[in-house]
């Protein structure tokens, strides 16, 4: 409980939107991440995690709060005395990819809101549940998505443990032009992630923050680089562990499949400390 209030009935809410898939984001996408530049015509499946790049918010600058997220109280829970939020990790299953010229449908429901107590203060985990179909109904993709919230006066946290340098491995330096095309591409207005006065005198923390969806997605990438374009991811999971900062370098690491399809994947700082966990199963 926080505030006195639990929020439990935000659980169930739910929220429908409905976009068409263009080829524009996803081509912007790879020009980001420097992945191979491929023609994405009409009817050309997208790769995993793509959908992030659509369903995209449409709030009025006026309705935005001062983290330049949209105010709270409207579909999320009004958490007010835990202004930081992030993401947290997320849970994922693909049925069918999304496909270029597709019409498709989100529908998005809160499935729960738990407070906790952690190392730095009172924490509250929210879960949206997010299920996209295509326009004549059939289920592409589900994406259980964790949001945490924190206290302001909490210090940024620290990875703690150290990873060795995976079979894969990539590295790359997110710099402040990274983290502000992502931004733009996913119309993601929080100032953690391009505002750097605002992230020291307010957040306190020591740099702009790299996007956690934007690691999970060079994750994935790697997934792609290391293995033939023909193979199919069925499932993703990923949490973070602890920030990462812009200027920093980033080790993008995983493990060849076991014989379940399953590939261990996770991401260190420039001082081998964890940051993201994550897995695939194709």
């Amino acid at each position: 409980m926080v505030d006195g209030h639990d929020y439990q009935e935000w659980i169930g809410r739910t929220v429908t939107q409905e976009d068409m898939v263009t080829a524009s984001p996803i081509e912007r996408l790879d020009a980001t991440l420097e992945t191979d530049h491929q023609l994405y015509s009409t009817g050309v499946a997208l790769p995993p995690l793509a959908h992030w790049l659509y369903f995209l918010p449409n709030e009025r600058q006026s309705t935005l709060g001062p983290d330049g997220h949209p105010k709270r109280g409207g579909f999320l829970p009004p958490i007010h005395d835990l202004p930081r939020r992030m993401w947290a990790g997320s849970r994922l299953t693909f049925k069918s990819p999304l496909r270029v010229g597709m019409h498709v449908k989100r529908t998005s429901t809160i499935e729960s809101v738990t407070s906790k107590q952690g190392t730095t203060g009172p924490l509250v985990f929210v879960t949206v549940g997010h299920a996209v179909h295509d326009e004549n109904g059939h289920l592409l993709l589900t994406d259980h998505h964790d949001i945490v919230y924190r206290d302001v006066t909490a210090p940024a946290d620290r990875a703690r443990s150290t990873a060795p340098k995976g079979p894969w491995h990539r590295s790359i330096v997110p710099d402040t032009v990274m983290l502000f095309r992502y931004s733009a591409l996913t119309f993601n207005g929080h100032r953690i992630h391009y505002d750097r006065t605002y992230v020291f005198a307010v957040e306190g923390y020591p740099g702009l923050i790299v996007h956690g969806p934007l690691i999970a997605t060079l994750l994935i990438d790697l997934v792609r680089r290391s293995l033939p374009s023909s193979v199919v991811v069925k499932a993703y999971s990923f949490r973070a562990v602890s920030p990462l900062f812009d200027g920093s370098e980033l080790h993008l690491n995983g493990s060849p499949p076991d014989e379940t399809g399953k590939i261990l994947l996770w991401a260190t700082n420039d001082r081998d400390e964890l940051i993201m966990k994550a897995e695939a199963t194709i």
